[in-house]
């Protein structure tokens, strides 16, 4: 079977060129997924609301305020 390589240096050199752009587009996609960390500074934000709402009706409340 072919190796990927060999099937790019016989593009022409246009096509060589979109290739390069494509990989560049894939490498900083890549880079950006690693980069970005899961950020839980929202956990407990509603805890004041433990006892004045249950867990439906705090759902709802944070719908209605999203819409605000």
């Amino acid at each position: 079977m072919e190796s990927t390589e060999s099937k790019l240096r016989k593009l022409p050199p246009e096509l060589q060129n979109e290739v390069a752009d494509f990989v560049d587009f894939l490498y900083e996609k890549s880079k950006k997924k690693n980069t970005k960390k899961l950020s839980l500074n929202w956990a407990g934000g509603l805890k004041e609301y433990k006892n004045k709402f249950t867990s439906l009706e705090l759902q709802k409340k944070i719908i209605e305020w999203w819409g605000d």
